[in-house]
């Protein structure tokens, strides 16, 4: 039996998470946290007995008590309701699914407790690779990649060397906009923006891969996954979302992970590694598929892959910098403020105007995302 905790239990990975767990009937789920929907956890505690659940609010956490005052579950809230759950003693694995910055502090705190992780939260990397994976190797802690791309490429090194790596190829869908000019993604609204052609993610990460933001995070990430320098990290457009990345090695030979866009594959596999475990859901039919096909990414249209590369490069607290501004860019999108375009805009001024620190500890990573808000809303 595999015991677990799950942060953002109620987000995209979150729910994908225990739709395994209810599948599989053999991993135990200790903790769950969460942010404001009450009315899922609700349904999820119920369904799946934790002894502890967290969300952010005090006031959510009164309304849940209440809720469920017939069962035999905590109910905590706040920072330390989240690292509560996420150091549980019974559970050895926390999967991080949680959107933002808001996941860095518990996560630190369940590496230091030795529980395994499952990564899906990609600003614990992009934000504090530098911190979080010494860490990680001077506790013992394995860090599971399950974002699909990520995944695709740790099932790719599976018995390799990673000194022999070539190149990581790092795939894309391109997102909906995929071919457009910069003309015309200055008149898509949200609803354009969220409608992928082939994966099924939250709001924020949809919107991410609309303007391939996403894909620059995932090359930072990656940077630090697999100790990795940016020169040998280039990203591959491939529309059909068969191919989720690939290695090249010093001899030339190329190993590539293909399957169905279903992220709970990743997540699985994060779950059970080194076990492989049967999946419901449609399989690869190369005979339906037809072809693979391949693109290099426009990085004039598409800046914010430009700018996470540029980041990346500088370091410091720059990719904290780029990730802040991004979510903040997002959330103001979404809720129709600015257009599609200021969203790279708003980073890229970002990026010029927000301090630097060249080594910054996990206090000054999360200082620089206010700092980063502070300055967006003085603008915009």
């Amino acid at each position: 039996m595999k015991n677990i905790a799950i942060l953002g239990s109620t987000g995209s990975i979150g729910t994908q998470t225990l739709e395994i767990v209810r599948e599989q009937g053999t991993i135990r789920v200790w903790a769950l946290v969460a942010g404001k929907n009450i009315g899922l956890l609700e349904r999820q505690i119920r369904e799946f007995s934790p002894v502890l659940a967290a969300v952010w609010d005090e006031e959510d956490a009164k309304k849940l008590r209440l809720r469920v005052s017939d069962l035999d579950v905590r109910i905590v809230s706040g920072m330390d309701g989240m690292i509560e759950a996420a150091v549980i003693p019974q559970a050895q694995m926390l999967v991080t699914a949680i959107v933002g910055m808001i996941g860095l502090r518990p996560t630190v705190e369940a590496i230091r407790a030795k529980k395994q992780i499952a990564l899906a939260n990609k600003e614990t990397l992009v934000t504090a690779g530098h911190l979080i994976m010494p860490l990680a190797k001077e506790y013992g802690v394995p860090i599971l990649p399950v974002d699909s791309e990520h995944s695709a490429i740790f099932q790719s090194l599976n018995g390799e060397d990673a000194s022999r790596i070539h190149k990581i190829l790092l795939t894309a869908s391109g997102g909906p906009f995929r071919g457009k000019t910069k003309k015309e993604l200055s008149g898509m609204q949200v609803e354009d923006a969220l409608r992928h052609p082939n994966w099924s993610m939250g709001k924020k990460i949809t919107v991410d891969s609309a303007t391939m933001v996403n894909k620059g995070l995932e090359v930072m990430e990656a940077k630090w996954l697999f100790g990795t320098g940016l020169d040998k990290i280039q990203v591959v457009v491939q529309p059909q979302s068969v191919i989720h990345s690939m290695v090249e090695y010093i001899d030339g030979s190329i190993i590539a992970q293909l399957g169905t866009p279903d992220m709970r594959l990743p997540i699985q596999y994060a779950l059970y590694y080194p076990k492989r475990m049967p999946l419901s859901g449609k399989r690869l039919d190369f005979y339906e598929l037809g072809s693979i096909t391949f693109e290099k990414p426009d990085l004039e249209t598409f800046d914010g892959l430009r700018l996470a590369y540029e980041a990346a490069e500088r370091g410091g607290n720059m990719p904290a910098i780029f990730n802040a501004a991004n979510e903040r860019a997002v959330a103001k999108f979404l809720e129709r403020k600015i257009s599609f375009l200021e969203i790279t805009q708003i980073i890229h001024e970002c990026m010029l105007h927000c301090a630097y620190v060249g080594e910054p500890d996990l206090e000054q990573v999360l200082e620089t995302e206010q700092v980063v808000y502070e300055w967006i809303e003085s603008r915009w």
